[in-house]
């Protein structure tokens, strides 16, 4: 393609600038073939001539499309050259804030210097499993993509993190450990992960430190592999460590700190343990004060100190080992302090006794004298003998040094091996994971050693990684048979030789360093001599003999030789070590053990370490002389070996890199310095993968993408069924250079910059379509305007008229109004002037006729009276005459009566002699004393009112009484004033007389006064009215105020309502909360449950094959039956302890508050039973005594029989009748919902507490009512029964005739009392008294009706008593609340408004709460009482049942036959169905088997009724409560319940065998509780269904255990329909194209991203419906209860809304304006459905509210404040971080979009500042909404299910 098509006018280029390296222009004419002068307008206004290089010709490099900046990968870039990529790099950084990049196979890492939230768990969950392409560019994307090849590939990988100090290598190595560490797991119970985490912060204090550009800062490189098993899972690690800078101990530059763990130290010294150190602040010591900076900000020492010394206890580093090694590091510090004084030029001395140096001997165990002696000694050994040479103060300072840097050295090196032995693994390792952090390239003013092996081994690494991306690249031509032409790119092979060839630099080094006599200069000038103009890339310094220039890849670096010898040599005097080695501190000599062993080829270097050994405990096989030599080996040969052994290693393994860049030398956050990034991005690498890149073909698209991308740039006419071929048609006729563009089997691949030009095109086509719909348009608007302009002229003209028009007509009704007025004014005046006239003469005729009828009255009235009169004596006459007559006939009839009443007594004393007489008359002797006790009470009735009467009455005397005497005492005293005032009558005259006189003078004043009255009354007119205006104005400021306390109050008491609903709210949510922590736990024991299941199985497995003839059996409990069963059960498991083997383990830990409350639980129950046991003794104990005594009496057993009869009889009905009376009693509870309605005192609770009373009365008379019959029975008997045997009447059928009759309570027992005094006065002589007995009898009649009501009023009196003192109480209490109301509202009233209306609402809510507390207290044991007298009713009925039974087995044939016993009719019900299911205790197994563990679901659900098994097992459990089988009802509870998670750990990943489980566990649930017996939940019942209730057993406990199971049950749910939905979600929701068309593909880069056109095997929107009407219609077939398929669609909505939102927020190429689009339309097919299922008000909806939000958020105008504003109104299901990050995520797609401006973001940052929310960035899609199961009572009856042949269940039968 031709320059003149791309450098046109407008084109954007780079031109290079000094102070930003790049800078942008523009180009202001098109660019001709010949032009050496480009034309250009920089971005900052100005123009520029920009002159071509007449040499080369070179344009400037174009710029690439909007569109493509920002992106992810680096070479998805159309124009692929160091501009683009600092600008995309920098647009990342800056803008977007976004550090990570791929560039290639390259992450590039930019140190933020800022805390990112995008490290946490929910984001390692998020990556892990996905595509390395389809998120956006992480840490934890290469470490996902090594995991899932070392699983896939089956081979080892490594991740090179490499970069500057300061560019954050170790951060990025470290979360990719903590990445491998949450993914994989352990294996075992070791927490390897842990302990692989746990060696950061110890080699970070040992080996880290502050630098002037990193605080902390690697001083050495590693290589961590980590060792996965074969399900690959974390079993150990390894490290090895490179070149640790020892110099770094004794010396360290302005700035910068030593190693961390000198100064935490320091820090830690005054801790106890560290007294014996005697260390001191970090300014004491010479090794750590010399770079003036001995704190680092933000970092407190002490705290790392704990850190590091966690850490090793954590890696199994003992106390011991831990302050041993604390005290080396002392020693070190007090050696740096040892001084030495010169004696003279060649000798030095230390001073005797010197403080420092007795205290390192002291802490190193070594002799004082020894040490001293070598410090300032040497040894020297010649051929032929050895001598002590003193040695200067220079040299004995530097071998000091040397040996604190050998000791530390060896220290690092012993650490490093523990920690590799902690993390060690038994188990075989089967791959590992490598990670490798190592220094980047370095080149400072002065470079040394160290920097020579840092760079040498960065030349090693470079060639590694050329090699890795020339061999990618060839093998993805190959792949798509693409024709390989070479591409020419750096090999750095030619300088690796330059140093470690033979003749190289390190071997012309190493033989210097054998050199006796060999120097630093010597050793240049054999460099100059060998290398100079003979190696290109080995140069001279000008101006210095004593450094050399390697031009290395990324830089030319010059290196001063001075110091490479000594370096290299690492020369430490063998006499100190031998001194070390002879110390009694038994950790020392071990540090130097591998100088004797030299196991390693690598040793401590003056700068750096190298390798470590990985098996360190095997010794190292050679020969003899081999130690020795190996120990002599220089620095730089151990570097070069270990660098080898590192690549070898690297080249086993597929390598990931990782380039770490340093943005500035001032760690300020997000500040990008543009000459900083270019020399890092060219020092590792970054632009050499570019550049191979670039010189292929960079731009790869699929023939699919490529269409869809493109299709706008073809004609109907070119697109075939064929899209490769269709592709290849458009392109040739595109491009026609067909060496721009190749051909792959699956692929097209483009040169450089021809995805731009085809941007181009695609853009000059779309803009050609948007002009062409913008006229249209537009024509379109302006036609409306006309139309809408001609419609409104003509609407005006129309009314115009019509105002005209009723105008004239407003003028004719005014004149025909007037006419109409006129006329009937006109006829008013006549109509008025006739009614006057006709009201005269009306007024005269009604006086006239009221006169003549008044005359008429009187009259008549006089004529009535005289009639009165005369009817009043007429009658007074008659009645006179009527009376004496009346008088006359009474004494006449009163004589004739007396007479006849005499004759009658002297018959009825005659009658009253003889036997007939006496018996009427003890027959009727009860009526008689009815009757007395009837007239005695009308008596005291009467007495007692005329009591009251008489009280009344003196009351009233005394009252009048004292009324007269106090008004006959007033007038006497008045009749004493009379008299006296006569005598003043006189005296008052004469002062009348002088009175007139100073009246006389007081008029004369009065006037005076008056005239000034006058005066002052103006004036005070004047003053008032000027204070009525005040008073006015007072008036209206009152008001004003107090209209403002009212809407201040109103205020208060709104802001109150809403606080008060907060409230509310936050309530609920705590419960929900409280809800879902429990169901956590129980999430959580279950994982646990399973776990040790699993762990109890290995176990079994690697326990010996138990003896021939014995089989193992599992046990049949399993641990969620210990925490539920009752302490019988435990001691019958007690009772046969070899019924199992299991190992001894740990049990798993339990829920001790749950544990705690069923162990009380368990021991009341036990109590319970133990009282019930003792009661049945007692009760068989009473029966014994009552069958002795009724052989001793055998006479009467049948009369006893059938009274008992009677009495089981009459028993029964009692029983039922209370049965009524309390379910009566229940439905008024139930009723009443207020709290007033229990509380003591209230009706129902009196008629509670009246009822349950009665109830335990009448059963403490029912069981002594049998006895005392008996011997009424017999006494009454003995009594009447006379001498002769013809009157007896011992019959005892007649007998219990009577008693029969007797059917009150109250007669029984009087006829008992009667008996007993008959009985008693049988002895007595009744002639003693009168002549018959009578009187005695009625005296003691009456006697016993006096003790009766005489103990009636007793009770009545104490009743009334107890009910005055409560009222007492209560009014105490009542004054005492009022004393304090009053209070309170004093209090109140001094307060301001507000403070008042909020002290008032406080107060108010404390009281209703401790009165609600109160009334829960009350209903709690009211609850208590009524069950507890419920189970003892229930009790009773049952011992009496029994004992009726045990009585009627205990008589013989024989008696039956011998006594005549009347036959018993007892009411027997017909044998039904009754809704249970039989079967024997032997068949449990079977029935568990065949309806739980081999059921299908799919079977059941199909052809079966929904929640068949629930509803056999609970008929089961009926009918094992209807035989009161305790053992029975437990043991089936508890197999079922095993068998269920039996079922589900089997099938546990089948969403129909979940859903069918869950759907039968709350079906048996809800039987357990429709059929309990509670009132609550048998509200919906019939009152069949009500029969069917359990009577024997309270199941709350097993309802609660069923309830934890369902929850269990459907949390595995939740997981399986997460795990099957979890893999379309992604696809269907964001990367499928529902609407094709509307978003383009971009290009991309090397990760390629999950593709958004649909395959066969894409997952889309429709798959995920599908599957959603999968679940619903599986859910209905089991009839699972409506509100928890809600929650179940709830939840699931929920995981898509969260997972979906994940990804959007983590995928840079999801967030546009299109893709919002997308999602809107895809979530309104899900509401869609929600409609269609009925499920609106599920909640569901509300769940996918921030997916919602965030896909408005791409579509909203993201430019003005009023956009802000919307945003942050319109965004409040999202958090401030979830807002951003979408905002600087958003990419546009085309051309017409714009970007969200860097201020438009920060205003939206600061209007959201205030807003409290979670500072988490993505949802949590692993959470669980916690679930309820609403009570739902079913409408199908027991008896009425069949049981399917199909089942297998013919051993059961319906009882």
């Amino acid at each position: 393609m031709a320059a003149s098509e791309l450098y046109t006018k407008f084109a954007r280029v780079w031109i290079p600038d000094p102070e930003e390296v790049w800078k942008s222009a523009e180009l202001l004419k098109d660019y001709k073939p010949g032009d050496k002068v480009l034309l250009l307008h920089l971005e900052e206004g100005k123009d520029l001539e920009y002159r071509l290089d007449p040499k080369t010709k070179e344009l400037p490099h174009l710029r690439n499309p909007d569109i493509l900046v920002g992106e992810n990968d680096l070479t998805a870039l159309s124009y692929l050259h160091e501009p683009a990529v600092l600008h995309n790099l920098r647009v990342r950084f800056i803008d977007s804030k976004l550090i990570y990049t791929y560039c290639g196979i390259v992450l590039v890492a930019i140190n933020p210097y800022e805390q990112l939230p995008i490290y946490g768990e929910d984001i390692i969950n998020a990556y892990s499993g996905q595509n390395m392409g389809d998120m956006d560019p992480h840490i934890f994307a290469v470490a996902e993509e090594a995991y899932k090849q070392m699983a896939r590939d089956e081979r080892n990988q490594s991740i090179i993190v490499s970069g500057e100090s300061g560019a954050g290598k170790t951060v990025s190595a470290k979360y990719a450990m903590r990445y491998f560490a949450t993914v994989s797991g352990s294996a075992s119970e070791a927490n390897v992960e842990e302990k692989v985490l746990a060696s950061n912060p110890i080699m970070e204090s040992i080996g880290n430190a502050k630098t002037t550009r990193n605080d902390n800062s690697s001083r050495f490189g590693k290589y961590i592999e980590i060792g996965f098993d074969k399900r690959y899972r974390i079993i150990g690690a390894n490290m090895r460590t490179y070149l640790l800078e020892k110099s770094r101990v004794v010396f360290q530059a302005e700035e910068e700190r030593n190693y961390h763990i000198f100064y935490q130290l320091c820090a830690s010294a005054k801790l106890p343990e560290f007294k014996m150190l005697r260390l001191g602040n970090a300014d004491d010591f010479n090794y750590t004060q010399q770079g003036g900076s001995p704190v680092i900000e933000g970092v407190d020492d002490a705290k790392e100190m704990a850190h590091t010394r966690q850490a090793c206890t954590l890696l199994g580093i003992s106390e011991s080992h831990q302050m041993g090694i604390f005290r080396i590091l002392a020693g070190i510090l007090h050696l740096g302090n040892v001084g030495f004084t010169s004696r003279d030029a060649d000798s030095c001395t230390i001073p005797p006794k010197h403080e420092p140096l007795c205290i390192f001997c002291d802490l190193m165990g070594v002799d004082y004298e020894e040490m001293c002696h070598w410090l300032c000694h040497r040894k020297l050994a010649t051929a032929t003998e050895t001598y002590i040479k003193p040695i200067s103060k220079l040299q004995a300072t530097n071998a000091r040094d040397a040996l604190a840097k050998h000791i530390y050295a060896k220290l690092f090196n012993w650490i490093v091996d523990n920690v590799n032995q902690a993390l060690h693994s038994a188990v075989k390792q089967h791959s590992f994971i490598g990670v490798l952090d190592i220094y980047g390239f370095e080149t400072f003013e002065i470079n040394s050693f160290e920097q020579f092996c840092i760079n040498y081994a960065n030349e090693k690494l470079q060639q590694q990684f050329n090699m890795h991306v020339f061999k990618l690249e060839q093998e993805e031509y190959m792949k798509e048979q693409i024709p390989w032409t070479l591409i020419d790119f750096y090999d750095n092979q030619p300088c690796i030789n330059l140093i470690e060839s033979k003749l190289g630099i390190l071997d012309l080094l190493d033989e210097e360093c054998k050199m006796p006599k060999g120097t630093d200069d010597t050793w240049a000038q054999k460099l100059y001599n060998t290398h100079l103009n003979k190696c290109t890339l080995f140069e001279k310094p000008r101006l210095s003999n004593k450094a050399f220039i390697i031009q290395h890849f990324a830089d030319k670096v010059e290196y001063q030789c001075e110091g490479f010898l000594e370096k290299n040599k690492d020369t430490v005097f063998e006499e100190q070590i031998k001194v070390l080695k002879s110390s009694k501190f038994k950790m020392l000599p071990e540090l130097f053990q591998d100088d004797e062993k030299a196991i390693s080829p690598t040793s401590a270097t003056s700068s750096g370490r190298t390798l470590l050994t990985r098996t360190p405990a095997k010794p190292t096989k050679g020969r003899p002389g081999q130690m020795a030599k190996e120990h002599k080996k220089t620095v730089g040969h151990q570097f070069r070996n270990s660098l080898h052994l590192l690549m070898e290693t690297l080249n086993a393994t597929t390598p990931h890199y990782v380039r770490c860049i340093k943005p500035n030398d001032f760690k300020f956050p997000f500040t990008f310095d543009e000459k900083r990034a270019v020399q890092q991005l060219r020092a590792c690498g970054v632009l050499e993968t570019i550049r191979i890149s670039a010189a292929g073909f960079p731009s790869r698209w699929t023939y699919q993408e490529f269409f869809s991308r493109y299709r706008v740039l073809m004609k109907q006419k070119d697109v075939l069924s064929d899209r490769k071929q269709t592709c290849k048609n458009v392109l040739e006729k595109l491009i026609l250079d067909k060496d721009k563009y190749q051909f792959g089997k699956t692929k097209i691949f483009f040169r450089a910059g021809q995805v731009a030009y085809l941007e181009k095109l695609r853009a000059d086509k779309l803009r050609a379509a948007c002009i062409r719909i913008q006229k249209t348009i537009r024509g379109w608007l302006l036609r409306k305007k006309y139309l809408r302009m001609r419609k409104a002229a003509i609407t005006v003209q129309r009314y115009v008229r019509g105002y005209q028009a009723r105008c004239y007509a407003k003028f004719l009704r005014r004149t025909k109004a007037a006419t109409i007025i006129q006329k009937y004014w006109r006829m008013f005046v006549v109509c008025r002037r006739y009614k006057i006239r006709r009201a005269a003469t009306i007024i005269l005729q009604s006086y006239l006729r009221g006169f003549l009828a008044r005359n008429r009255y009187r009259k008549i009235l006089r004529e009535h009276k005289a009639v009165i009169i005369q009817k009043r004596v007429r009658g007074w006459l008659a009645r006179t005459h009527y009376k004496r007559s009346m008088h006359a006939i009474i004494y006449l009839q009163c004589c004739f009566r007396r007479m006849m009443a005499k004759r009658e007594l002297k018959k009825l004393k005659i009658e009253a002699r003889s036997v007939e007489r006496y018996k009427k008359l003890h027959i009727g002797m009860e009526n008689k004393i009815m009757q007395l006790q009837r007239k005695v009470d009308e008596q005291n009735k009467d007495y007692k009112c005329l009591v009251e009467k008489l009280t009344n009455l003196e009351g009233i005397y005394n009252s009048e009484t004292e009324k007269l005497r106090s008004d006959l005492e007033r007038l006497q005293l008045s009749e004493e004033e009379a008299k006296v005032a006569t005598g003043r009558v006189l005296s008052l005259q004469e002062e009348i007389a002088k009175l007139r006189k100073d009246l006389e003078q007081t008029r004369s004043e009065k006037k005076c006064i008056e005239e000034r009255a006058d005066q002052y009354k103006q004036e005070t007119e004047q003053l008032v009215s000027n204070l009525k205006e005040e008073n006015t104005l007072l008036k209206q400021e009152k008001e004003a105020l107090n209209h403002r306390i009212v809407e201040q109050a109103k205020e208060m008491t709104e802001t109150m309502e809403k606080k008060l609903v907060e409230e509310t709210k936050q309530l609920e949510l705590d419960l929900n909360d409280e809800r879902l922590r429990y169901q956590n736990l129980l999430n959580e024991f279950s994982r646990l449950e399973e776990r040790y299941d699993d762990l109890k199985e290995e176990m079994t497995l690697m326990v010996h094959v138990p003896k021939p003839g014995h089989k193992r059996t599992d046990s049949t409990h399993s641990s969620n039956e210990s925490e539920y069963t009752f302490s019988s059960e435990i001691a019958e498991m007690e009772d046969i302890p070899s019924r199992t083997e299991e190992p001894s383990e740990k049990k798993v830990p339990l829920d001790m508050s749950l544990f705690l409350k069923l162990q009380k639980r368990v021991t009341e129950l036990e109590q319970e039973k133990q009282m019930m046991q003792d009661e049945l003794d007692r009760k068989e104990e009473q029966v014994l005594r009552s069958k002795a005594k009724e052989e001793e009496r055998p006479q009467i057993r049948g009369a006893e029989l059938e009274y008992e009869s009677l009495k089981r009889q009459e028993l029964e009905s009692e029983n039922k009748k209370l049965k009524n009376e309390l379910n009566e009693l229940r439905k008024a509870l139930s009723e009443k919902s207020a709290p007033e309605v229990t509380a003591p005192g209230a009706p129902a609770y009196r008629v509670l507490m009246e009822q349950l009373t009665s109830v335990s009365e009448e059963l403490d008379v029912r069981k002594e009512e049998v006895l005392i019959l008996r011997s009424q029975l017999v006494s009454q008997k003995e009594a009447i029964q006379p001498k002769d045997d013809k009157n007896t009447m011992t019959d005892s059928t007649i007998l219990l005739e009577d008693v029969q009759k007797m059917k009150d309570k109250g007669e029984i027992a009087q006829a008992y009392i009667g008996l007993k005094e008959t009985n008693r006065s049988s002895a007595l002589d009744y002639h003693e008294l009168n002549e018959d007995g009578e009187l005695w009898l009625v005296y003691e009649g009456l006697k016993q009706a006096n003790r009766l009501l005489e103990s009636q009023l007793q009770s009545q009196k104490r009743s009334h008593e107890n009910e005055a003192e409560a009222l007492r109480g209560e009014i105490q209490s009542l004054k005492e609340e009022n004393n304090r109301q009053q209070q309170l509202l004093a209090q109140n009233l001094q307060l301001p408004p507000e403070a008042r209306i909020e002290a008032s609402l406080q107060h108010e809510i404390t009281r209703l709460t401790n009165e609600n507390l109160d009334l829960m207290e009350q209903l709690e044991k009211q609850d208590k009482t009524v069950r507890k007298l419920k189970k003892q009713l229930k009790v009773f009925a049952k011992k009496i049942g029994e004992l009726e039974v045990g009585q009627m087995e205990n008589i013989s044939p024989g008696q039956i036959i011998d006594e005549p016993i009347r036959p018993v009719n007892i009411p027997r019900k017909e044998k039904d169905f009754q809704g249970m299911l039989e079967y024997k205790k032997e068949d449990e197994q079977k029935l568990v088997k065949n309806l739980i563990l081999e059921l299908k679901p799919r079977g059941v659900a199909v052809n079966l009724i929904p929640g068949l098994p629930a509803y056999i097992l609970f008929m089961c459990v009926r009918h094992a409560d209807y035989l009161n089988d305790d053992q029975k009802v437990r043991s089936l509870l508890t197999s079922t319940i095993n068998s269920i998670k039996k079922v589900l750990k089997k099938r546990g990943d089948d969403f129909e065998t979940v859903s069918f489980w869950l759907s039968n566990t709350c079906r048996f649930l809800h039987c357990l509780k429709q059929y309990s017996g509670e009132e609550g939940f048998m509200k919906h019942n019939t009152s069949r269904q009500n029969e069917h209730c359990l009577t024997n057993f309270d199941l709350a406990e097993y309802r609660q255990v069923l309830s934890d199971l369902a929850i269990q049950i459907y949390q595995q749910l939740v997981r399986v329909l997460e795990n099957i939905l979890q893999p379309m979600i992604v696809s269907g929701m964001l990367e499928h194209e529902t609407i094709q068309g509307v978003s383009g593909v971009k290009p991309t880069g090397l990760r390629k991203r999950t593709s958004s056109i649909a395959d066969e095997g894409t997952y889309t929107l429709d798959s995920i419906l599908r599957q959603l009407n999968s679940f619903h219609s599986v859910m209905c077939q089991h009839g699972m209860d409506p509100e928890l398929i809600k929650q179940v669609v709830k939840q699931m909505f929920y995981i898509v809304g969260a997972i979906t939102l994940n990804n959007l927020l983590l995928r840079k190429d999801m967030c546009s304006w299109s893709k919002g689009m997308q999602i809107r339309y895809n979530v309104s097919q899900l509401e869609e459905w929600l409609r269609d299922k009925n499920l609106m008000n599920s909640g569901a909806k509300e769940t996918l509210e921030p997916l919602i939000q965030a896909a408005q958020l791409l579509q909203v105008k993201k430019k003005t404040d009023d956009d802000a504003e919307a945003i942050c109104s319109m965004c409040n299901a999202l958090t401030t971080a979830q807002i951003v990050k979408v905002l600087n995520l958003y990419t546009p797609v085309n051309e017409f979009e714009e970007r969200v401006s860097v201020s438009f973001i920060r205003t939206i940052q600061m209007r959201l500042r205030d807003r409290k929310d979670s500072p988490q960035l993505l949802m949590d899609a692993k959470h669980i909404f916690p679930v309820t199961f609403p009570f739902n009572p079913s409408s199908l009856a027991l008896e009425t299910i069949q049981i399917p042949a199909s089942l297998g269940l013919g051993f059961i039968s319906r009882v």
